[in-house]
């Protein structure tokens, strides 16, 4: 039997990259947690057990018990409220920053690809020029300059991860800027951004979500590192990097206030990065299977 012989006549493209993905154990696997992930952080208000705000004296570094499943930490607050109240403030981050670079990045590399001539030689040097930089240290020396707060550190993160969007959406516009079909409608009068928007962008749509899920993973940590450093969430409202950096004091007496808060971050990462592997699996028209 042809390996064409085994897709039925007329399923559509979403249908098999559906059916892909879903063999793909790891990435179902990646797609449950991120889902649990964002149930958690929109429920947060329903399911975590104390304010995370709440102090209390009696109660200062209290090892895991039934009472209190993770501990609290230095101010006698619930760290599993904190670990669920934290989701909303990273997953808002990874996914917000995301959107803004998208915002950023494809139009820029849609016109650089598209226009060519100094248009592509200027956004392109930008592009390289911010790319030479490491991601986290370009995202510090943002955030420091626009001044410590979560909208800030969301700004800096989506500003230094657009030249990746700006790079692949540059590249398949040169691709497709060749090809008969873009000819044909400019031989049909379509104007300039009819062409990139209505033509091009949606055959890089795949490519994009890749990336996108990919770079979710990386902007989480890049908000737990700024975070971290204090140019993030501000104290005392829950961040899982601001957990990170108040427990630091304590690892060897309380490395619970450690432990939790960072394993959150290792698991919500990786389930977006296995997520992202399968949606490269399932979107791509050559892993079609045999």
């Amino acid at each position: 039997m042809s390996a064409t012989a085994a897709i039925p006549a007329g399923e559509s493209p979403t249908r098999r990259a559906v059916k892909r993905f879903l063999r793909h154990r790891l990435a179902v696997f990646g797609l449950v947690i991120v889902v649990l992930f964002v149930a958690v952080a929109l429920l947060a208000p329903l399911i975590a057990p104390y304010d995370p705000l709440q102090t209390s004296w009696s109660r200062i570094r209290k090892p895991p018990s039934w009472e209190h499943w993770m501990g609290t930490d230095e101010n006698g607050r619930d760290v599993l409220s904190r670990v669920i109240w934290g989701a909303r403030a990273s997953l808002m981050a990874g996914v917000i920053s995301v959107l803004g670079a998208l915002l950023i990045g494809v139009p820029l590399g849609l016109l650089a690809g598209l226009a060519g001539g100094w248009t592509d030689a200027i956004i392109s040097r930008v592009a390289d020029a911010m790319l030479s930089v490491p991601f986290l240290i370009l995202a510090i020396a943002l955030a420091a300059f626009l001044g410590p707060a979560l909208e800030n550190a969301m700004l800096a993160i989506a500003i230094t991860a657009s030249p990746v969007f700006v790079r692949l959406a540059r590249g398949m516009a040169l691709d497709a800027k060749s090809t008969d079909w873009i000819e044909a409608a400019r031989a049909l009068g379509n104007p300039p951004w009819r062409i990139a928007f209505v033509h091009v962008l949606p055959n890089i749509i795949p490519p994009l979500l890749v990336q996108a899920s990919l770079a979710i993973a990386e902007a989480i940590i890049a908000e737990a590192a700024l975070s971290f450093l204090g140019l993030g969430m501000q104290p005392p409202n829950p961040s899982w990097g601001s957990m990170l950096n108040s427990s630091q004091r304590f690892l060897t007496q309380a490395p619970w206030l450690s432990i939790f808060p960072g394993v959150t971050i290792m698991i919500v990462v990786l389930a977006f990065n296995l997520m992202g592997d399968g949606l490269r699996d399932a979107l791509d028209p050559r892993a079609e299977r045999r």
